[in-house]
């Protein structure tokens, strides 16, 4: 790409501009250079998507599973016959070093192939007679026009996870990539064009508002699935209440790693390297809140700093032996630094300083520790590469820590007692939890969170079912 890319929106099989005509840069956000304008969009654009979307509806929800199935298939080999491509892109827009944004080409393909097989097995109950002289049965049926809203942090991946369960039920779709990342998921709409029906999947680029809002409250549109903050979350399920819309929240986390006395703490340090500092610490299920044994704490310390300390980052581009990227915008870069900036000084043991760069929105390494429960870092989702590390002195107590915050996506506990592994997986409040290890995915098992975290399932058949709605036919013998 060399900064004169003119992208559209793809609405019933075409790529359009936006009634508007207006538009607005993409940037890299690690060298702040513009590579791509996208259409700046509004209701109008959403009103002839969501159209469009209905139209295509009456035919699309009578394919059948085989062929809905055929079709998927087909469009993960064509994603995975692009994947360097798509791969490229996506460390250009989001700054993620090119492995990195390889492997979610790898898994966004893999979810497709996932669902492709989900499609030919979802089934309704079997036939009863409940009632004497009666037979009933329970039919799974496709929604109707889904809108989807998806984020900043993983364009493809996270449209695909969004995307393919929709369409393997018999859905249509209305989906709105993030304002700041929108070419992947453009081009591959470039890739299904002519595989899918026109109108089945429709993309409208813009800002959450106007998009985002019109989708959530267009009268043609009858379910809203958004990957996102939970302000976004409030938003679409306050619009979307107006016309009873069924709503899918996959929202924010705070994901707590329970450290015992026994774990593996050199294992423990060189994950939090990986996958606390994964995407540049932009991921929601990211493990950014250590709770230590007393008596592993301060050797845990150590083995961390170590670690954060030696990660190589800057821009992805330059260099291969890049482990991490910027954050996505100086507004996200601003935003991490104030998280930090509450911090006693005192209590950062790697990075906590602005990094002098000429250009990108770089974020260095952080580790801090002598954290409060009530500290404003520990409670809420910083979206960057800082790791908080508290201490405990009881089972009980490491629960209550890891508990006592709004979320609830997803946690890890670290121990090589089995029981105790398996009374923590009971009693940590949260969608995911691992033991060992932290943010493994595959596309058999769902993911999604409790409490302020959301409600609802990406991946597995959990996610299938999430795009259906269930009906009772009751046949009255002849």
């Amino acid at each position: 790409m060399n900064g004169n890319e003119y992208l559209y929106n793809f609405i019933g099989g075409e790529f359009v501009e936006a009634v508007s005509g207006q538009r607005v840069d993409i940037i890299n956000p690690s060298d702040e250079k513009v590579i791509a304008t996208a259409p700046r969009s509004s209701e109008a654009d959403v009103e002839i998507a969501a159209t469009r979307a209905k139209v295509a509806f009456k035919e699309w929800r009578n394919t059948t599973p085989s062929e809905r199935s055929g079709i998927l298939l087909e469009f993960s080999n064509r994603l995975n016959e692009s994947k360097d491509r798509l791969a490229r892109l996506e460390m250009l827009n989001v700054g993620k070093p090119l492995a990195m944004a390889s492997g979610e080409v790898d898994i966004a393909v893999d979810n497709l192939r996932f669902f492709a097989g989900a499609a030919r097995v979802l089934e309704g109950k079997s036939a009863g007679e409940y009632l004497r002289g009666y037979t009933s049965m329970t039919r799974r049926e496709p929604i109707g026009v889904i809108g989807q809203i998806v984020p900043w942090n993983y364009p493809l991946m996270m449209a695909i996870w969004k995307i393919a369960p929709a369409l393997a039920a018999g859905n249509t779709i209305v989906l709105k990539p993030s304002e700041l990342t929108p070419i992947t998921t453009l081009v591959m709409a470039e890739l299904c064009k002519g595989l899918l029906p026109d109108g089945v999947l429709n993309i409208v680029c813009g800002d959450g508002d106007p998009v985002g809002s019109a989708i959530s409250s267009n009268s043609d549109i009858d379910m809203v699935a958004l990957t996102g903050s939970g302000r976004s979350g409030q938003q679409v399920a306050a619009s979307a209440s107006n016309s009873f819309k069924r709503v899918h929240l996959e929202l924010g986390g705070k994901a707590p790693v329970v450290v015992f006395d026994d774990a593996d703490l050199p294992l423990v340090a060189s994950t939090i390297r990986i996958m606390g500092l994964w995407n540049s610490g932009q991921e929601c299920g990211a493990p950014c809140r250590i709770i230590a044994s007393e008596g592993v704490h301060m050797r845990l310390l150590d083995l961390l700093g170590t670690e954060l300390s030696s990660v190589p980052y800057g821009n992805p581009v330059d260099d291969d032996s890049i482990a991490m990227g910027p954050v996505i915008s100086r507004k996200q870069k601003e935003r991490v630094h104030g998280f930090i900036e509450q911090v006693n000084p005192k209590n950062i043991l790697v990075g906590g300083t602005s990094v002098t760069q000429d250009q990108g929105f770089f974020v260095a390494p952080t580790l801090i520790a002598g954290v409060s429960q009530s500290d404003h870092i520990v409670q809420h989702e910083v979206f960057g590469p800082v790791v908080t590390v508290q201490k405990f002195s009881t089972e009980a107590e490491a629960i209550k820590l890891a508990n006592d915050v709004a979320y609830g996506l997803a946690a890890s506990v670290w121990t090589r007692d089995v029981a105790r592994a398996h009374s923590s997986i009971k009693d940590l409040n949260f969608g995911t939890v691992w033991v060992n290890d932290h943010l493994p995915f595959v596309s058999e098992m769902p993911w999604g969170g409790f409490k302020q975290s959301g409600y609802g399932k990406d991946l597995s058949p959990y996610s299938l079912e999430d795009y259906t709605q269930i009906k009772h036919a009751m046949v009255k013998f002849a």
